[in-house]
């Protein structure tokens, strides 16, 4: 396990477990404690975790947004077959707006050998890569401030750039989908980002694994009502899929890969 990974673990179990020590955390890597706490605070730096007498504890609220690291790598295989799902939804030709975040990532993915003859505009840099070079394929990349780690475009600009667009469809990436509070988001720039697209585009597509259902974060990014299509590995009888079909949403269920931990931590 290299540096990046260990971390990684780490930054889970104290999201998971609330609070960690450098002796049991130095036990379990096979590490000494002094690097342990290195990992600690660079952790800290990263407004991750709080460092406190013997060990750490998690920064937890509404505000905390997990690392792209951690959330790219948990539920990978409800992703994969969400991913799969949205991108059978697309029509050929369309213009298509891809948020940001791993779960649109993992949807840039399913896209590539469809033949699709997309129009691609993204904030986000690892889409724009993803789709480079798909055949037929027109890749606009939204300008703005790239938000480190994310590598996700947000500002003014980027707000202004996806303005000038009219798209046919909008592929969201939301940290939490709620019956009561809708699309939520951690980040303000971000939430502006995302409001700007659902002002932009015709159909708006929310790929989401069940963990992120009923979970309200910071930033409201738009009422539940504006999903045009959701789908997710969540049952049918969730009380968020219930009320989002109820407000005239298209509910695409998948079949979860295993069992989904009814408030997991994800995005």
């Amino acid at each position: 396990m290299d540096v990046a990974q260990r971390r990684t673990a780490i930054e889970e179990q104290v999201i998971r477990t609330g609070e960690v020590s450098f002796v049991e955390l130095a036990e379990s890597f096979g590490v000494s404690e002094m690097t342990i706490r290195r990992d600690i605070e660079a952790l800290q730096t990263q407004g991750i975790v709080r460092r406190v007498s013997g060990g750490a504890i998690a920064l937890s609220g509404t505000a905390f947004e997990p690392s792209y690291g951690l959330r790219a790598g948990r539920a990978a295989d409800s992703k994969e077959h969400i991913a799969e799902e949205v991108a059978a939804l697309l029509r050929p030709g369309e213009t298509v707006l891809f948020d940001s975040g791993s779960t649109v990532l993992a949807i840039a993915r399913a896209v590539r050998g469809r033949g699709l003859r997309l129009t691609v505009l993204t904030p986000s840099i690892g889409v724009a890569q993803e789709l480079a070079d798909e055949p037929d394929t027109q890749v606009l990349l939204i300008g703005g401030l790239v938000r480190p780690g994310e590598l996700s475009l947000i500002g003014p600009d980027a707000e202004q750039m996806i303005g000038r667009y009219n798209c046919d469809t909008y592929i969201a990436g939301v940290a939490g989908v709620d019956a009561e509070r809708g699309l939520t988001e951690y980040h303000p720039q971000e939430a502006s980002v995302k409001q700007a697209a659902v002002r932009a585009s015709t159909r708006v597509i929310v790929g989401v694994e069940a963990a992120k259902l009923g979970r309200v974060h910071l930033v409201t990014v738009a009422p539940l009502t504006v999903v045009s299509t959701l789908v997710t590995d969540a049952s049918s009888d969730h009380p968020t899929v219930v009320a989002a079909r109820a407000g005239g949403a298209d509910v695409v269920v998948v079949p979860a890969p295993h069992p989904i931990a009814s408030r997991g931590e994800t995005a």
